[in-house]
């Protein structure tokens, strides 16, 4: 079982205000809306509606228009469901050559969200700016010193192999991304190019990513910015039962919610609906 989290440092009253490198993705007024791509044929949420190429871009080219502040591409599902079978780098990469450059070439910094080094160097070297590990640095070796190699931003999130329903999942997450932020400094990586993730949805029950959710602002005692992604996941079935395409109500919920507890950037689906969203919450609040 993980230990219990180290006492809280005082959290600012805004979004932490990163400097340096990750510094210039991060928005001051609300956070930054990242934008989810993914070119495989058996994600969770679209069930490989965005696996043809030519569909994918058209897809990118709405998110951007939409107002998505990042875009976050990846070829290799992380669905947390049993079967999942591995993609090996080759075929991670020929998913991503027919798309990769041409969602390069909108302009907007672009994440690639794989756990292999020799994917994200092959992504980074096509003009990706960010790397997004959902095992937090703690599968591929190789992964950290790339990163640091190549000074550029890197999101951990915490994983676990299987959900485990007895244990403390916020202390778990805590003590997870502590090591990799260890890891990562430890490669060389300074701390204004790291954020973390509380991984919603991942290595979770149902009720577990509805407590991390709902307690993600003890991540803020890593001293880093946040990232959540909580959009269309499973948690949202347990509260109301809905299918995968009918959870955009309660993906905005728990974004708004993410923004509440100081969350630096949202990572969606639906991005034209959560900029709106987000950008309400900022007029409210600063109307108040």
């Amino acid at each position: 079982m993980a230990s219990k989290p180290a006492a809280m440092t005082a959290i600012p009253a805004s979004a932490p205000a990163a400097a340096g490198p990750l510094a210039r993705f991060l928005r001051a007024d609300r956070p930054a809306v990242m934008g989810i791509l993914n070119v495989t044929p058996d994600s969770f949420s679209d069930g490989g509606q965005f696996f043809d190429p030519a569909v994918a871009i058209r897809h990118a080219e709405q998110m951007a228009a939409d107002g998505a502040d990042i875009l976050d591409i990846g070829a290799e599902s992380t669905r947390p469901y049993p079967g999942q079978k591995p993609v090996d780098r080759d075929a991670e990469i020929a998913r991503l050559a027919p798309v990769l450059p041409a969602v390069i070439r909108l302009g907007l910094p672009v994440s690639i969200d794989t756990i292999k080094a020799d994917v994200a160097r092959w992504a980074l070297d096509q003009g990706a700016v960010i790397v997004n590990d959902v095992w937090g640095l703690q599968r591929d070796p190789a992964m950290a010193p790339l990163v640091a190699e190549r000074g550029v931003p890197v999101i951990v999130m915490h994983n676990r192999d299987d959900a485990d329903p007895a244990i403390d999942i916020v202390a778990d997450m805590v003590a997870f991304l502590a090591r990799s932020v260890a890891i990562a400094e430890g490669s060389g990586i300074a701390r204004d190019r790291i954020a973390v993730d509380p991984g919603i949805g991942f290595g979770k029950t149902p009720d577990q990513s509805i407590e991390a959710l709902a307690k993600v602002k003890a991540l803020h005692q890593l001293g880093l910015p946040i990232l959540v992604g909580a959009s269309r996941k499973r948690f949202i079935d347990r509260i109301d039962p809905s299918p995968v395409t009918a959870r955009i109500g309660g993906s905005l919920a728990a974004h708004l919610h993410a923004a509440e507890a100081r969350a630096a950037i949202i990572r969606a689906h639906d991005v034209r609906e959560t900029v709106q969203a987000l950008k309400v919450r900022s007029a409210l609040g600063a109307a108040a």
